[in-house]
């Protein structure tokens, strides 16, 4: 992988910048447009942050009305749309180019309604994904999906990027456990898909939208399932001598039909910055950890706990440690939900997010060593072991040219060796710029071209979220 080219800038829209901020503030409001250079300068990048680009403007509408009314100037201008929540983006999807207005949509931050009995809470897209459970919890439910950045991340970037997290083992990602959505044409219409069932007639546009990378709409509000809390959680931790020996316990548990609500893998270099940041008392003297958590009545617990501990003794695991207490829990997942931002105390790093079968673990982990070493670079593995979506951290020196091309030509061995062993591209970060030059590795020509005529149906001039997904070679020419 080379470093990621951008298309060409329009200069056309940039010299038209004044006109266009007017536009906008005429339906916003002059408070909610940013146009000064300093004050853009603060939406350049999102979580890839080795690529940067100021935005033409940047525009925050406060109902889905006013981003029609968005949509529809900047349609009628030709100007790109690049639809922002958090900016927590770890493939460059929100990565905005020098000619297009970020639309973010941090003030539509608004749970608009709960509905207990049916299970279903409607919500604005700009709230935060831990704020939908914090709303529900004093009444014993709780949204699934939980990614690491859950803290900061929204639930429109989550449906954007069909966001997992830790617990997706048992309650699946996103596109399970949202309903129906609202969302906005490029040419201000708003369309309604969905609704707070289990399933609508026609056409499945639903699972369309969801993980579309805001190459369709821009959706504004969801209605997502919440699911009743289960009577009791626990998590233990099992270290291992090899990440053969912990890759071959994951396969092994998943084999026999046991269904954690969480198995997640750490390898030495993780562990050890982990600990370092939350003192959960992970294992330091182990070449891999599992967190492996599970949920139920204490005597469905029990028997669990009881059950993946006589599979993982086939494993010789080092040390097994069952949680004692709600504090304990809460050190464990402290760790484990920190572990990118403490490895970023440390160390620059790309991070990957390749999907495998499960029982090719253990194999696939040598390769991403041998891969690893092979460029010279380090690397930390923190990934979902129990559906197989990985997360190789390839460790470099962001202000060293060399160090971060031979990063990203790691990075992208680690997912050709992926989709080789039968897995894909991503689980859960999506495309955006990070794998947008590898999708013809997975997909063959005709695939993506039946993908890109489906993107023009919705966006006949390719102004939302371009350069973004499809290589850039081979794609329709907007007239």
């Amino acid at each position: 992988m080379n470093a990621i080219v951008m298309p060409p800038v329009d200069e056309t829209v940039i010299a038209r910048r004044d006109q266009i901020v007017a536009a906008l503030r005429a339906v916003v409001g002059d408070a909610h447009v940013i146009s000064s250079e300093d004050e853009r300068r603060a939406y350049e990048t999102d979580a890839l942050t080795a690529y940067r680009a100021v935005p033409l403007a940047v525009v925050l509408p406060g109902s889905t009305e006013e981003v029609a009314g968005v949509l529809k100037i900047l349609s009628a201008e030709k100007v790109k749309v690049i639809a922002r929540g958090a900016g927590t983006s770890l493939s460059g999807g929100a990565l905005p180019s020098p000619d297009a207005v970020v639309v973010g949509l941090a003030r539509l931050n608004r749970i608009l309604d709960i509905d207990y009995d049916n299970r279903v809470a409607r919500v604005q897209t700009g709230v935060t994904n831990i704020n939908i459970t914090n709303a529900v919890a004093h009444r014993g439910f709780f949204y699934a999906p939980d990614p690491s950045s859950q803290l900061a991340c929204t639930i429109g970037g989550n449906i954007a990027m069909n966001s997992g997290g830790a617990h997706c083992l048992k309650y699946g990602v996103t596109t399970n456990n949202v309903l129906g959505l609202r969302m906005v044409l490029i040419d201000g219409t708003i369309l309604d898909l969905g609704g707070a069932w289990l399933d609508a007639p026609g056409y499945d546009l639903l699972g369309l939208i969801v993980g579309s990378e805001g190459q369709l709409g821009v959706v504004t509000e969801a209605t997502v399932r919440i699911l009743r809390a289960a009577e009791g959680a626990r998590p233990m931790l099992m270290g291992f001598a090899s990440a053969e020996a912990a890759g071959g316990c994951v396969a092994a548990i998943i084999g026999s039909g046991i269904i954690p609500v969480a198995l997640e893998y750490m390898d030495r270099p993780a562990i050890k910055v982990c600990e370092a940041f939350a003192h959960a008392g992970y294992p330091l003297d182990v070449e891999a950890l599992l967190i492996i958590e599970v949920e139920g009545s204490e005597p469905e617990i029990a028997d669990l706990i009881e059950r993946i501990t006589a599979i993982a003794k086939d494993f010789n695991p080092s040390t097994m440690r069952v949680s004692r207490s709600e504090a304990e829990s809460a050190a464990i997942w402290k760790g484990r939900k920190s572990a990118f931002g403490a490895m970023g105390r440390v160390a620059d790093y790309i991070c990957m997010d390749g999907v495998i079968p499960t029982g090719r673990l253990p194999e696939v982990l040598r390769r991403v060593a041998d891969i690893s070493a092979g460029y010279g670079l380090q690397v930390a593995n923190i990934f979902h072991a129990g559906d197989g979506n990985l997360h190789p951290l390839v460790l470099y020196n962001m202000n060293d040219p060399a160090e971060q091309e031979k990063a990203e030509a790691a990075g992208a061995d680690i997912l050709r060796f992926c989709v080789e062993v039968g897995g894909c591209l991503t689980g859960e970060h999506g495309v955006g710029i990070e794998k947008r030059d590898l999708m013809a590795i997975q997909f063959a020509p005709v695939d993506l071209d039946a993908q890109m005529r489906l993107k023009s149906v919705f966006d006949p001039d390719w102004l939302l979220n371009p350069a973004k997904v499809f290589p850039l070679e081979g794609r329709p020419v907007p007239a």
